[in-house]
Formats: C-alpha cells, structure tokens, sequence
C-alpha cells in the first residue's frame, strides 16, 4: 500500500463533489459518488444509480471515462454519504470490474484507519480470468 498524492486528495474531493451534488436523502437512489483519474490525467465522476441491478458509483465513473475514449485508469475512489465523506472499498462486483478493466490502477481506500492505495488486482485473490 502506498501513502495518497496531491492529486489523489483532488480525486477524493471529485468524487465528493458528485455525491454532494447529487445525494438523495429520500429514496436513497444515489449515495455513492466515485471518481477515476486516467492515463490523459482527466476525471471522470458517477454516483451509484440504485435499483433492482442498480450500477455503483465506480462502475458508472468508469462506463463514462470509457465512452470518452479512456482506456488507461491510474486511480480511482469511491465516497459514501451526503458529504462524501467516508471512503468506502469497492464491492465484489466492482473488484471484478477493476480487475478485469484495469488491473494495475490503484484503489484509495481506507486501512487501519488511514487513507491509502492500493492495486486493484490485490483486491481481488483468485480472481475469475477469462482466458
């Protein structure tokens, strides 16, 4: 695990500023806001889209990043609550996501009550390959 950057401190409040912008208290259709930083350096952001298959924060901030052309993903973070303000890991389903688009991309999460990083693909022992 490595200690946070600058510019994953400005990640961390990308994905707060989705959440904060779009959080609903209500029906609680959206509480997670993520953001993932890409090999050209640009941020793309989504907040978790709830239903019966709802889409996480992380899954609709990489569907974006993808539909611009990105294909290279340095970091990404997910935020839970109206003010973003606890990080939270990925689920299973987005583990298997982060290792099968982007492997070597560093998740910040927290460990022993720290902000940190580490490889998306550590993140997932054992995984399923499609070979």
């Amino acid at each position: 695990m490595s200690i946070l950057t600058e510019k994953d401190n400005e990640l961390i409040a990308k994905a707060q500023e989705a959440i904060r912008s779009n959080y609903d208290g209500v029906n609680f259709n959206h509480t997670v806001g993520a953001a993932v930083r890409c090999g050209s350096g640009k941020i793309y952001t989504g907040v978790n889209v709830y239903s019966l298959h709802g889409a996480c924060g992380e899954q609709v901030a990489i569907g974006t990043a993808v539909t611009q052309g990105e294909r290279e993903f340095e970091a990404i973070v997910a935020v839970r609550g109206k003010d973003g303000e606890e990080i939270v890991p990925p689920c299973g389903n987005c583990r298997q996501m982060l290792f099968d688009y982007m492997p070597e991309c560093e998740v910040i999460l927290m460990a022993d009550g720290e902000k940190r990083k580490v490889k998306a693909k550590e993140l997932l022992p054992f995984a399923y390959r499609v070979e």
